[in-house]
């Protein structure tokens, strides 16, 4: 399935000039043993449903910002830089 995505800096793109991140999360705890550090590494949450995401405009701007998308539909509901919104 395609869908568009908003740049934060280009405007509405077809989501083939984008690669996902994946999900937005906390960061990595500090000193983790190997068993945290490969939970935080690959430990991923499979939402049905609204999800913020990490994602980068590979084929422009090259910016990384990050989106709400409904994961059921593919609906990118907002996207903001970081920090924003």
């Amino acid at each position: 399935m395609s869908f568009q995505i908003a740049c934060p800096n280009c405007g509405v793109r077809p989501v083939w000039e984008f690669h996902y991140g994946g999900p937005v999360t906390s960061s990595a705890p500090p000193n983790p043993t190997e068993r945290q550090w490969g939970a935080y590494l690959f430990d991923k949450p499979n939402i049905c449903g609204e999800q913020h995401e990490w994602w980068v405009h590979r084929s422009a701007c090259k910016t990384w910002f990050t989106a709400k998308r409904d994961t059921r539909t593919n609906t990118v509901l907002s996207t903001a830089m970081h920090g924003e919104g």
